[in-house]
């Protein structure tokens, strides 16, 4: 290890308390492009006064550490405080949540692949993760974003980000960060659900033949990926219950038992449904045909923020009810993964 402090037992000990403490980690790491974007949908000025009041609100929320375990930034984020002038990572830290960071500086067009992205951010990597290391943060996390439509993707694309994410993730363990490992098979277009299986299954090999060979500690790295979907335009979406099945399945055929636990994305699916379908994968994990080698939990950003989002608006007013929102959601969450969320937990 690079980080003479942290051992591997440290890291193995960070990703169990992320992924095995039947909480999910809170993904609040949209870039300030991003951000921008949803609250100019909203109604929110676009200011680096109203994203801290807004970040504020999230870590501030009474009682998130029940359901949270961890808290994924952006680098604007991990350096912003409170009104008071508390750092958000001690405000983290003193709820119980360890605080993350994303280290990708995003997707940008790859050469010679017409239609498909690499994401960028390994040039001065390993000082980045040193400066956050020092900053309190104890993850890392890295996106990469595969599009299976139109005959895509290509083995050229998979092969390029999955070696980016490998190498991403050596340089986290060499600091001690626990790294995040984040391919995205996206929902958009017209797939169907067998099609997101293949390139989902196709993906993961390929990321762990690349971690392998970049001799990352599996026991030290957590997997965040898509669940198991068919397209946002497919004529069929299939059941919650099919969802579940296929994507259990799925990463039963691909991901090492060695791994410490996966933590889903949500991808833009609706909140209650990303919750549900959560909750029908726990219920297979739970049973006794299942002996699933690794824990299941949520790595959610827009299926928890939004909700809350929406209600504050910029509104010192609605502080509370949008901190409650987001409560709520995290605790629907928490519920999934002991298989006991049901509709009736959004109407109390």
């Amino acid at each position: 290890m690079g980080c003479a402090a942290v051992t591997a037992q440290d890291l193995m000990d960070t990703a169990h308390r992320l992924v095995g403490s039947g909480k999910g980690l809170l993904a609040m790491d949209e870039s300030t492009h991003t951000c921008n974007e949803r609250f100019a949908g909203v109604g929110i000025p676009q200011t680096v006064e109203a994203r801290g009041t807004y970040r504020e609100m999230l870590v501030t929320t009474p009682h998130l550490g029940d359901s949270i375990s961890g808290a994924i930034l952006y680098d604007e984020t991990i350096r912003q405080h409170t009104k008071d002038g508390t750092p958000f990572v001690r405000i983290l830290t003193g709820a119980g949540i360890i605080p993350g960071i994303k280290v990708d500086t995003g997707e940008e067009d790859l050469a010679g692949y017409p239609d498909e992205q690499i994401t960028e951010g390994l040039d001065g990597l390993r000082q980045r993760l040193r400066d956050y290391f020092q900053m309190g943060a104890r993850f890392a996390k890295w996106r990469a974003v595969i599009a299976p439509g139109g005959g895509l993707p290509s083995r050229g694309c998979i092969e390029a980000n999955a070696h980016g994410m490998a190498r991403y993730a050596a340089l986290c363990q060499e600091v001690g960060l626990v790294p995040v490992v984040e391919p995205e098979v996206l929902m958009a277009g017209a797939h169907t659900l067998e099609r997101c299986r293949e390139v989902t299954e196709q993906t993961l090999r390929s990321v762990f033949a690349q971690l392998s060979e970049q001799r990352v500690l599996l026991e030290g790295m957590i997997l965040k990926p898509n669940m198991v979907l068919p397209g946002l335009h497919c004529p069929r979406q299939e059941a919650v219950d099919e969802v579940a099945a296929a994507t259990v399945k799925c990463l039963l055929r691909v991901v090492p038992a060695a791994v410490p636990g996966i933590a889903f994305l949500s991808g833009g699916q609706p909140a209650e449904l990303a919750s549900a379908r959560l909750n029908a994968m726990t219920v297979i994990a739970m049973s006794a045909a299942a002996r699933l080698p690794w824990p299941l939990t949520f790595s959610f950003a827009r299926a928890l923020q939004q909700p809350a989002l929406e209600l504050w608006r910029g509104r010192e007013a609605k502080v509370t009810a949008a901190q409650d929102a987001l409560a709520h959601r995290a605790r629907c969450n928490r519920a999934a993964l002991h298989g006991e969320y049901t509709a009736a937990m959004e109407r109390t």
